[in-house]
């Protein structure tokens, strides 16, 4: 079992610990805004490892990927808890990719291979496209 620690500092800032032993500020007073709150690290979190995804399979299918931007924009609920209900993403590619590569390794990475994007799906709709730049 991997285990993470979550240290209070002052007011509503922590600072984590993850189980690989790195530490991450985290600010959830959106006022002082000191650090990362952990709702938006969910979204970076998905971003990640989706991105990690998409990389890896186009690598394997030998695609000359020179850099990818992952946007990721979400909608929270109204009331408690304010989960992510709503979550759209944006793969933004430069290479001389081909689509189907493309469409096949983001498709991939959302359906089978991003624990995090199965995990947030399971509550908020997912949306995604992807856009090539040649």
């Amino acid at each position: 079992m991997q285990t993470a620690t979550v240290r209070w500092i002052e007011s509503e800032q922590f600072l984590a610990t993850t189980p690989s032993g790195h530490a991450v500020p985290f600010d959830s007073d959106r006022q002082s805004n000191s650090a990362p709150g952990p709702m938006e690290m969910l979204l970076a979190a998905l971003g990640s490892c989706s991105a990690t995804d998409v990389i890896l399979i186009l690598k394997k299918k030998r695609q000359p990927v020179k850099s990818l931007v992952v946007s990721i924009a979400g909608e929270r609920a109204l009331s408690a808890p304010t989960v992510w209900t709503k979550i759209e993403m944006v793969y933004r590619l430069e290479g001389d990719l081909d689509e189907k590569a493309v469409k096949d390794a983001v498709e991939l990475s959302q359906t089978k291979y991003c624990s995090v994007a199965v995990t947030l799906g399971k509550i908020a709709e997912i949306s995604y496209r992807y856009e090539i730049v040649r």
